[in-house]
């Protein structure tokens, strides 16, 4: 029943060619809409922000973007790509059904995009995929592979969150979230690591350890996976897929020895590969993004790249190239020794890696600035993260920020506030700015963390230093 399903969406990508698209701007949305525009499919699409830089750059290829949310506004589409984050009764989605206008998720069209390819990577985990992509986009594109490619962040390498290639490789980032990556059926499928996260959506960390054993179930090639993580392995102990692993290890497939830390708090290692029991080294990288566990994150890349046609001088070539996606340790300026950088740290291992490579780079002081994002995560987390912000030399909550939860918890930043020592909090993103910026010095680093809007804290930082 499943496979009916998946080949009439596939047949029904292929029939259409006016497709519309419900939040355009949306970074889930734009990378599929480069894709499709690359394919010769006509494009329009609704916002509900005139001035983003995305629905600029949109309309910069010639794509009708309305702004507002109307049911005129689907046209004369074939096809009408919605998101989860998109209500029943928005007005557009409403009249494409009652007009009989086929109508699908956006995670359903990646999974749907992805088939298209023959040598499909698709990243996962509960951390590290944005980076991971990118740095899979990179390697491919350093080899001269012209990749098909989906990232959720912004790179400064395609100028954007997409590209549509001309081979048929493609890389693309999976996310778990409501389940979502299970729409994609890849050749190649990474699994970086296994966390307890989404748990008002999933539950348990069982249940989120089965999505992903599902997930790696569905690949049509190889599952490529961290071999010291716990999680990751318990996932895979009912797979009849072939594993490729790697990590710190020698164990693994693909393993990391001489790990140094190199100037600026990047690190550099010998990339090897296990051949016949024997390692074999396969190259030197040296990263340019901040770190120790962006090791772990490069070897995945090392591995996937490899697996569909990149070269060991490709790898090397590419890691050394890449220098960060938009909102992965960003520095926005660095004004009078003051350097301001945002990060989308927001689960209590990503501020705690985040953290530890602040603190390995050459500042007097670490001013961290996190907006806690939804109140059942702050709950589940409350203690973790008062345990990793404590890392930084100085805290600066802001509100929680709910996202898709009302506030019914009880919930609320003071309570963070109180478990660690000396930490301020200041509700408005821009009392943050401003409390942060009254207060800190020459050789300071002050990074903005979390998945909301809390970059805005960053650029309003910015801004006001660049006044001065």
């Amino acid at each position: 029943m499943r496979s009916k399903v998946i080949r009439e969406y596939d047949e029904l990508l292929n029939r259409v060619s006016r497709i519309h698209f419900i939040g355009i701007g949306g970074s889930g949305m734009c990378p599929l809409v480069d894709i499709l525009l690359g394919d010769g499919k006509q494009i329009s699409g609704s916002d509900v922000d005139d001035n983003s830089d995305t629905v600029k750059r949109l309309r910069s290829f010639g794509i009708k973007v309305a702004i507002g949310q109307r049911a005129e506004n689907i046209g004369d589409a074939e096809l009408v790509v919605y998101s989860a984050a998109i209500a029943k009764d928005n007005p557009e989605l409403v009249a494409a059904l009652e007009s009989g206008v086929p109508t699908i998720e956006r995670s359903v069209l990646l999974g749907a995009v992805c088939r298209r390819y023959k040598r499909d990577i698709a990243i996962s985990g509960t951390h590290g995929k944005t980076t991971t992509t990118s740095m899979v986009t990179t390697i491919l594109m350093a080899g001269q592979l012209d990749p098909t490619v989906v990232i959720g962040g912004k790179l400064a390498l395609i100028e954007g969150y997409g590209r549509a290639g001309r081979s048929d490789r493609m890389v693309c980032e999976a996310c778990e979230f409501v389940d979502t990556f299970l729409q994609i059926t890849p050749e190649v499928a990474v699994i970086l690591n296994i966390d307890a996260d989404h748990l008002d959506y999933f539950g348990t960390l069982d249940n989120i350890i089965a999505s992903f054993r599902q997930f790696a179930d569905q690949t049509t090639g190889v599952v490529i996976a961290n071999g010291d993580d716990a999680n990751t392995m318990k996932a895979l102990d009912t797979t009849k897929a072939r594993i490729i692993t790697f990590g710190l290890d020698p164990k693994n497939d693909y393993y990391a020895v001489n790990v140094q830390q190199a100037s600026g708090g990047f690190w550099k290692f010998d990339l090897m590969h296990n051949c016949d029991g024997r390692g074999e080294k396969l190259t030197e990288i040296t990263l340019k993004v901040p770190g120790e566990h962006n090791v772990l994150n490069a070897l995945a890349a090392a591995a996937a790249s490899i697996y569909v046609g990149a070269t060991p001088d490709d790898v090397k070539k590419g890691l050394g190239m890449f220098s960060g996606a938009s909102r992965r340790f960003e520095i926005h300026t660095v004004h009078n020794g003051i350097t301001i950088a945002d990060d989308y740290a927001h689960h209590p291992t990503e501020i705690e890696a985040t953290l530890h490579a602040c603190k390995e780079m050459d500042y007097k002081r670490v001013w961290a600035v996190f907006q806690p994002f939804t109140y059942t995560r702050t709950k589940q987390h409350m203690q973790e993260f008062a345990d990793v912000l404590q890392i930084a030399d100085k805290v600066v909550l802001t509100d929680i920020m709910g996202g898709r939860e009302w506030d019914d918890l009880g919930i609320r930043s003071e309570d963070l506030q109180a478990l660690i020592p000396g930490c301020y909090l200041e509700h408005t993103l821009e009392e943050a700015a401003d409390f942060v910026l009254a207060n800190a010095e020459e050789g300071d680093l002050v990074i903005t963390m979390g998945c909301g809007d809390v970059y805005k804290c960053a650029k309003l930082m910015t801004a006001k230093l660049n006044k001065r």
